[in-house]
């Protein structure tokens, strides 16, 4: 038999006192429920918290209950954090370790700059207060600076779990799916076919499947026609006790070669995160494969109070990797399923807008699948209606989350003439402080929803670019100078429109 969790109250009353509802009974033996979800994971968990506390009666699959162990979605940005206080699980992020993230330091060929998230973005007042974490301490100011939290993503996963575990309208279950069961005749998905530890054989029925399986989908296949594009992996060491040049905040070191990332995950522990490019002459075998690149390229261009640390965790061996894949979003229109998340779309994670995104969609999910917009969510029309509203609605954080990830990647892993040149038309422009770094850190936070704005920057950052080669350049190079800037605004309009095209299909 599956390993099924089901909520138990505490203070627990006597035996004889509890009897379960007629949903848990329908769902602990007849394997029956409103909603199917695979997958435990950021999206699947606070879904199925969310839809529960609904009324829905909700079986959640999971192949394993255990904490997770992976190297991303381990910073939630403030626009996340927001979303799970709108789902009402911000106590989640206690008793995690986890550490607050006031913003950013970019640091290019060794220059830094500070780019703190915006004041009062959030429209609050208060900072600290009721929800403080970790020590948090209480302290009123005129205005407010969001923040964001960096954490084991493990630790946050489980924290989500036990959330649903108290759910009375929510089963959670240990068990591997291994396919939908559908209607023959229309096509309908009915629920899925699951497989346990000890390889019996289960099946789930309910009116609507969600199919949260994460990044290495199973089911991404059969139900989208677009597939992940990656170039790129990013290697992942864990580093103890180090030293960031800006305690509290996220860190891009930009250099010759494609970026690297550095934020803090608990009290000792700091990630770093090396992107590179599939192919990368420096991490060929003849050069010592990854660890080579990450010891004779990445070591020397991070701050110098980093790389003890750095070195230590390279000498202890254990880097893990993970692709950076892009997948746009798309609707779908199969009845009665529905595929979201990673499963659904991705972008490259140097922004950190994962969680965030993902958090964000089940807000509205919340709205749009509830009882008094959906009553019966057997209505597959219905409901193919309103997913086609969510497509489009969450436009406005998504599509400015996933461009900018693309776009920043572009320029961040620079690796021709025109591309470094808007590498360092983005850091003077950053350098300018104000709006200039305002905008697009509030892009990046989840907390500007407004495509325009991006849109604006980005080519703000090109101009920049330009004015720094017509300046740079002597006036008899002037005619091969203008060249060079109409291939640098060129360069920039291939960068951003195939991502902005992608955003506008259904």
């Amino acid at each position: 038999m599956p390993l099924i969790l089901d909520s138990s109250p505490s203070p627990s009353p006597p035996l004889a006192a509890i009897e379960p509802s007629p949903a848990t009974l329908r769902r602990r033996e007849h394997h029956e429920s409103d909603v199917i979800i695979v997958g435990a994971g950021i999206l699947g968990t606070s879904l199925a918290v969310t839809l529960a506390r609904q009324g829905r009666s909700v079986i959640l699959l999971e192949k394993s209950l255990k904490e997770p162990d992976r190297i991303v979605g381990e910073l939630l940005q403030p626009g996340g954090v927001q979303a799970l206080e709108k789902l009402g699980l911000r106590d989640c992020l206690e008793d995690i370790d986890g550490i607050r993230v006031k913003g950013y330091e970019v640091i290019y060929y060794g220059s830094g700059v500070h780019i703190p998230y915006p004041a009062n973005a959030a429209g609050e007042e208060a900072k600290g207060g009721k929800g403080a974490l970790d020590g948090e301490k209480a302290e009123i100011r005129d205005v407010k600076r969001p923040e964001g939290r960096s954490f084991h993503h493990g630790r946050f996963i489980q924290r989500l779990r036990a959330a649903a575990m108290c759910e009375e309208n929510i089963s959670l279950i240990e068990s591997t799916v291994t396919g939908t069961i559908k209607n023959g005749w229309t096509g309908q998905v009915l629920g899925v076919e699951a497989e346990t530890k000890g390889k019996s054989q289960n099946v789930y029925f309910g009116q609507l499947t969600v199919l949260a399986d994460g990044y290495a989908s199973r089911f991404r296949k059969e139900y989208i026609t677009h597939a992940p594009v990656s170039k790129s992996k990013f290697y992942g060491l864990e580093l103890i006790d180090a030293h960031l040049p800006r305690p509290l905040h996220g860190h891009v070191v930009l250099g010759e070669g494609a970026p690297v990332l550095l934020y803090q995950i608990g009290t000792r522990e700091t990630r770093a995160l090396v992107d590179v490019p599939d192919g990368a002459p420096t991490a060929s075998t003849a050069n010592g494969g990854v660890k080579g690149h990450l010891r004779n390229v990445v070591l020397p261009s991070l701050p110098p109070c980093v790389q003890p640390s750095f070195a230590r965790a390279l000498d202890d061996g254990k880097v893990r990797s993970m692709p950076n894949s892009w997948l746009p979003p798309s609707t779908q229109q199969v009845p009665g399923m529905v595929l979201l998340g990673d499963a659904m779309n991705m972008r490259h994670p140097l922004t950190g807008g994962g969680m965030t995104v993902a958090l964000n969609d089940v807000v509205m999910l919340r709205d749009l699948l509830s009882p008094a917009n959906i009553p019966d969510l057997g209505d597959t029309t219905r409901v193919k209606r309103q997913m086609r509203r969510f497509h489009w609605r969450r436009k406005n954080l998504t599509s400015v989350i996933n461009i900018l990830a693309q776009a920043l990647y572009s320029l961040f892993a620079a690796n021709d003439p025109q591309l470094k040149a808007l590498q360092l038309g983005c850091f003077r422009y950053f350098q300018q402080g104000g709006q200039c770094i305002d905008g697009p850190v509030g892009l990046l936070a989840g907390i500007i929803r407004q495509p325009f704005v991006l849109f604006y920057h980005f080519f703000a950052v090109a101009l920049l670019a330009i004015w720094l080669v017509l300046c740079q350049s002597p006036v008899y190079r002037l005619p091969w100078t203008l060249v060079e800037s109409v291939g640098i605004f060129w360069k920039a309009c291939v960068v951003i429109f195939p991502f902005i095209f992608s955003e506008m299909r259904s």
